[in-house]
């Protein structure tokens, strides 16, 4: 069991778990997940930790298909400028390896937004903590257990 898994059952949240053959020259995590799983990958979400104004970390929920817009994320998190944090700092705060990194139960708790276009969906997939590894709730549940927000976060 990963730590989101037990953080969800630990919550009385509902989840299934769906698992898949990872492939190790693959790159593209997220829409590897949606082929294999037979899903549209704008149903599969991936975890994406950028750097706010050069400092503090937060968590940005989006479409495996989308690509995040970091002003939508800087004006989500009221900072001036967002990147894309260094692989070594989201590996330290999450406790997840890249390509697994799950929203739920991060070793360091950080402000997390949710995509918008989550709320069209009943169920949506997220990383379960592991590649290979996905979990399917509900974007409100999500929303409860990572204590998110939601906003536009895709251009």
């Amino acid at each position: 069991m990963t730590p989101a898994i037990n953080a969800l059952k630990q919550a009385n949240i509902e989840f299934t778990i769906h698992e898949y053959h990872h492939e190790a020259g693959c790159d593209s995590y997220g829409l590897e997940a949606a082929e294999k799983l037979g899903l549209q990958p704008e149903q599969v979400f991936k975890t994406l930790v950028v750097q706010l104004d050069g400092k503090q970390l937060a968590v940005a929920i989006i479409p495996v298909d989308s690509k995040l817009s970091m002003k939508l994320i800087a004006k989500a998190t009221k900072a001036k400028k967002a990147a894309m944090a260094n692989a070594d700092d989201v590996q330290r705060s999450t406790g997840y390896k890249l390509g697994g990194v799950s929203p739920i139960a991060q070793k360091k708790p950080l402000k997390t937004y949710i995509d918008i276009s989550a709320k069209n969906y009943v169920k949506i997939y997220v990383s379960g903590g592991q590649r290979g590894l996905d979990i399917e709730l509900a974007p409100e549940q999500l929303l409860l257990v990572t204590k998110a927000q939601f906003a536009p976060l895709t251009s």
